[in-house]
């Protein structure tokens, strides 16, 4: 039985999305410029998922979130491409399979939308986290898709949704 649940975001847990967005990036060595540490979205996740075709959910154990991630149209090819955005999981939720589930949920919403390709930004020392992309379908291209802002994100992936 899991001791987590994966729901979308309320206001109360902006704050709480933020800090670990920005703990894991620093975490992993990222850059805090070109990448989603500087993003003004940060501030407000709940507003900035607001609207058709997109969401934030987040993993919540024990009262706290310990990961999350969002899935919204790829800014440039917004009729036609999903991004999986911002998903990050403190230490404590690695190698639970909720990054899997994680993914599931976000593809699975993306396919109920419509779209018909899901893409995602990565850094190349990002190790497990291009495994558990791997493991899920996607594959790496070679250059980046759309307008993410995320110039210093240089692996840049891709997944077709099989439509429902």
């Amino acid at each position: 039985m899991n001791t987590w649940k994966i729901r979308e975001i309320k206001p109360e847990d902006n704050q709480q999305v933020k800090d670990l967005i920005r703990n894991v990036l620093v975490e992993m060595g990222v850059p805090k410029v070109g990448t989603a540490y500087e993003d003004r979205a940060l501030d407000d996740m709940t507003n900035e998922y607001v609207g058709e075709r997109q969401a934030y959910f987040v993993v919540e154990e024990n009262s706290k979130i310990i990961g999350g991630a969002g899935i919204a149209p790829l800014t440039g090819l917004e009729e036609k491409v999903c991004e999986l955005q911002k998903m990050y999981f403190l230490p404590e939720a690695r190698g639970r399979g909720i990054g899997t589930d994680m993914i599931n949920k976000c593809l699975q919403f993306g396919s109920d939308q419509k779209f018909k390709k899901c893409y995602i930004e990565t850094l190349p020392y990002m190790e497990n986290a291009r495994k558990l992309y791997n493991k899920s379908g996607f594959e790496v291209i070679e250059k980046p898709l759309g307008n993410t802002g995320h110039y210093n994100c240089t692996v840049f992936m891709i997944k077709d949704l099989v439509l429902n």
